[in-house]
């Protein structure tokens, strides 16, 4: 804890560079954040139902983020170690190999999303109100997914470069239109039909379609090194996507059993009652926007240390790990104080009955207390580990924990015991200190290091020069 502690006090360029690259990152999802929690503002205006529904439909797109999410980490990890080491060429194949996979998936899951959408949001609640409302907005915002799994592996990318700002404009773009669009399609405003959820999800489609135009238009527009010829991007050979998934396989295992204990807890909620799954939603869109700094410093921590290892830095890559375990819990007690103090205010804004309200400001409390130890854990995991390469030993340790801890407790608390939600996210806790516990033990061991920019052989790949012309 001495030496931790220490630790902090860093060199004047290791805040400079950590506000350079989480600063655009933490802006941009609390743009994100904000969106949400816009979105659940304007739909609670519609009712408690239509919160509930809407929440529940957006399940879908929360697993098929994630699962962006999970390649474009596994992707992330080799851009910003080849980005230390100068090499452009494994980039855009390690790009290539993301796009592809994510727009299979984006595909398999809009497709089933269009067609049953009913059978769909069966599988989350058994409410036949709740049901209908969720299928007619997932019925149309399906189509978003294509766009997104295009829009999220370039963004990631490019933060993995340190370019940050550029998916930041994109999205700030984006968003500005979908409030202004779920204004006007929502309610029926200035002479546009009232379309209530199927007007948000119609805004949330264009605006995904205007960011995905976007990221690309300052991508290829900027000259960044994200910008290969299409052909680049699929030259990538058998032996380079043996090794792209040997690493990212199990990221995107771990995003896809962390999601899918997530939505076993969302069902959970859903059979707990309508107002307990309402409050739920209001809860998390709430917490979204206290969180943005932990999103930021958790994505700016992974390219700064995957860097340093891919530049051969080893022992400046374990020394910024270590900050990168203490500083998420000093900033973890003021945002959790804050959250605590401001959950009165902000569950008022929500057209909900009182009770929902009551329910909501004492989940947000507890939920307070456990900021600073999940911030500590998405630094861990997200942060350390995975910018390490140790990416099997963080699938493993949380299957274990989501699916071993977290999972029992909810089943066992929200459905046998009945316990009020605020309790069940309590003892959800002990998810939280399990995996924060073995995740230290991991760190301490040494075995998270792993170089992988070694070995592999980089294929044929070409840049956009400032003529438009393709240098080799």
């Amino acid at each position: 804890m001495v030496t931790m502690l220490k630790d902090l006090k860093a060199e004047r360029g290791f805040y400079r560079a950590l506000v350079s690259v989480s600063g655009p990152i933490m802006l941009q999802n609390f743009l994100i954040s904000s969106l949400s929690f816009i979105d659940t503002l304007m739909i609670g205006q519609l009712g408690s139902v239509q919160i509930a529904g809407v929440g529940l439909a957006n399940q879908v797109f929360f697993l098929t983020i994630l699962f962006f999410f999970g390649i474009g980490s596994g992707a992330s990890i080799f851009i910003a170690q080849y980005w230390g080491k100068g090499d452009t060429a494994s980039i855009h194949a390690a790009m290539g190999v993301a796009l592809t996979t994510s727009f299979i998936g984006a595909a398999a899951v809009s497709t089933v999303s269009m067609l049953l959408p009913h059978h769909v949001m069966s599988i989350f609640s058994t409410d036949p109100q709740v049901i209908e409302l969720g299928a007619s907005y997932l019925r149309i915002v399906a189509l978003s997914y294509l766009f997104t799994s295009i829009s999220f592996i370039f963004s990631t990318s490019l933060r993995s470069m340190r370019m940050a700002k550029y998916p930041l404009v994109s999205t700030a773009c984006s968003l500005t239109v979908n409030v202004l669009l779920n204004y006007l399609l929502i309610f029926g405003k200035f002479g546009f039909p009232a379309m209530g959820v199927r007007g948000a999800a119609l805004a949330t489609v264009i605006s995904r379609g205007l960011e995905l135009v976007i990221i690309l238009s300052l991508t290829y527009g900027k000259r960044t090194p994200a910008a290969g010829v299409l052909r680049v991007f699929f030259s990538y050979d058998r032996k380079f996507v043996k090794k792209f998934f040997r690493t990212a396989f199990p990221v995107i295992c771990n995003e896809l059993v962390w999601s899918l204990g997530m939505v076993v807890y969302k069902i959970v909620y859903a059979r707990m009652g309508t107002e307990v799954i309402a409050s739920a939603n209001v809860s998390e869109a709430i917490q979204s926007l206290f969180f943005v700094i932990y999103i930021g410093t958790g994505n700016g921590s992974a390219v700064l240390i995957g860097n340093k290892i891919g530049s051969r830095e080893y022992d400046t890559a374990r020394r910024y790990a270590r900050r990168f375990l203490l500083l998420p819990v000093l900033v973890g007690l003021f945002i959790g104080i804050l959250m605590a103090i401001c959950a009165p205010l902000v569950t008022r804004a929500f057209n909900i009955e009182q009770e929902i309200i009551q329910i909501t400001i004492r989940s947000l409390r507890v939920l307070a207390l456990l900021i600073p130890i999940r911030g500590l854990t998405i630094h861990l995991i997200i942060g350390v580990l995975r910018s390490g390469g140790d990416t099997t030993f963080s699938f493993i340790l949380e299957l274990t924990s989501v699916w071993g801890i977290g999972v029992p407790i909810v089943l066992f608390a929200g459905l046998v015991l009945n316990l009020p939600i605020y309790y069940v996210y309590l003892l959800l806790g002990f998810e939280e200190v399990f995996k924060a516990a073995a995740g230290i033990l991991r760190f301490r061991s040494g075995k998270w290091l792993n170089d992988l920019t070694e070995d592999i052989p980089p294929p044929e790949s070409q840049v956009i020069s400032a003529s438009g012309t393709e240098i080799p």
